[in-house]
């Protein structure tokens, strides 16, 4: 099974809030995704910019450092929020699903007139891409950064 190591980095789509942080940046949304735990836009902004790059650089990748990285993100909320972080309802990994791009991701490139991705396409994004697309491509999401995405990675 190959395993892959994300690099803490920002997209350039990101470009327009990373400086002060005041969204939370993909890498820091996949590890969360990993741990289980929804932080919620309140919390997030009463953390310190600090606190926010270690969330970002922090490793989260081998099961030990996963359970670190769950402590230390219920610290914070207790922290600033003085309650518990939220647990995800359910974990969704559909971005892992190389022999399937979810429908979602499809649907969206369709709305921005983009031909449907190829699976050759899905396969050679790195995981952080993927987990980009399928988060982007759910409602709720500011549709104007899946078109920036989906130019960045080199599909539309």
């Amino acid at each position: 099974m190959k395993t892959e190591t994300i690099a803490p980095f920002f997209f350039d789509f990101e470009s327009d809030f990373v400086e002060s942080l005041r969204c939370i940046p993909m890498i820091v949304r996949y590890k969360l995704d990993s741990c289980g735990i929804k932080l919620k836009l309140p919390e997030w902004v009463k953390i310190s910019v600090e606190e926010k790059n270690q969330l970002a650089f922090l490793p989260c990748y081998l099961d030990s450092e996963i359970d670190q990285y769950g402590e230390f993100v219920n610290k914070l909320v207790w922290k600033y929020a003085n309650h518990e972080a939220s647990l995800l309802a359910s974990v969704d990994d559909s971005w892992n699903i190389l022999n399937e791009i979810p429908e979602e991701v499809q649907t969206k490139a369709a709305e921005w007139n983009c031909p449907a991705l190829a699976q050759k396409q899905w396969i050679e994004l790195d995981t952080l891409q993927r987990f980009a697309l399928v988060k982007l491509s759910r409602s709720g999401h500011e549709g104007k950064n899946f078109p920036r995405a989906i130019q960045e990675f080199g599909i539309c």
